[in-house]
């Protein structure tokens, strides 16, 4: 099943996304923590590898797309006028 779009949740799904949000945060920054520890390692022990580039563009494309995630949940927020909690 697909989600749902952020305009056709309601003001309680909304915030509740919110709620995960936060704590996906974390998750998020560990992964992309993970991915940068792996690209120093196998810079300085091999060099720049396929590997390595691979890991930075997927590191770069994850962010801006949890990036992009988080700030459409804000801007309906804002819209509906709800306040986070």
């Amino acid at each position: 099943m697909k989600e749902k779009e952020l305009t056709e949740l309601t003001d309680q799904e909304l915030l509740d996304r919110k709620k995960q949000q936060k704590s996906s945060k974390l998750i998020n920054a560990v992964l992309v923590g993970f991915c940068a520890g792996i690209v120093i390692y196998g810079v300085v022990n091999k060099g720049f590898t396929v590997f390595t580039f691979m890991l930075i563009v997927l590191g770069a494309w994850a962010f801006t797309r949890w990036r992009k995630t988080d700030e459409a949940l804000d801007n309906e927020l804002k819209s509906r006028n709800l306040n986070e909690k």
